[in-house]
């Protein structure tokens, strides 16, 4: 679960957080994860903060669904998005076989690397039989604390290792990017996107 460490950190700034994410122009992933689900689709967006990626697969005509391990962020999003989003934690996540796709962006990086293999088969569970999960990651290779919140750093291979660890997942690609907010382009993240197996 998150710590209550970051989860504080959330609770206290729910409404400044929100502010300073809910603008920041994400059309270059949304260009590389959008065109993999099929049209109405069913998509999960994991760990949504502002919900501002949630509202906008909404109005390109998705379903939706969003939850958020901060109650206070939740309320934001749901106020935002015009419908319930969930608090729940990527730990407590048990849904089986509902997602054409599940958006993890900015949010996995606050699960204790030695909980991300039980969380990604979470992940996999919960997405339909050629289902897509995007993730992504400040790339690194270290667990570490910066400025109130704990985050798992990863780089490809330690992603990589995630994936082979599932039997359902396999990568389509990955990719690095900077960091999209004023004074933030410095920062890199690791990007990817991956496939859940056909039914057989």
């Amino acid at each position: 679960m998150q710590s209550n460490v970051t989860l504080a950190f959330y609770n206290q700034n729910a409404q400044s957080f929100t502010d300073s994410t809910r603008h920041v122009d994400m059309s270059a992933l949304y260009h590389e994860f959008l065109p993999t689900i099929p049209p109405n689709g069913h998509i999960l967006d994991a760990g949504c903060g502002s919900a501002r990626d949630a509202a906008y697969f909404k109005q390109q005509g998705f379903s939706v669904s969003a939850f958020d391990a901060s109650e206070e962020l939740a309320a934001l999003a749901s106020e935002f998005l015009q419908q319930s989003v969930e608090v729940n934690t990527f730990q407590q996540l048990d849904r089986v076989n509902l997602y054409d796709g599940i958006w993890c962006c900015a949010s996995l990086l606050h699960v204790p690397k030695d909980e991300l293999p039980a969380v990604f088969i979470n992940l996999q569970n919960a997405l339909k039989p050629n289902g897509v999960l995007y993730v992504s990651f400040k790339y690194g290779t270290t667990e570490r604390i910066d400025h109130g919140r704990e985050f798992t750093d990863l780089n490809e291979s330690a992603l990589s290792d995630l994936i082979y660890a599932c039997p359902k997942l396999s990568l389509i690609k990955h990719w690095q990017s900077p960091d999209q907010r004023p004074g933030r382009e410095h920062e890199i993240w690791l990007n990817a996107l991956i496939k859940a197996a056909p039914e057989k």
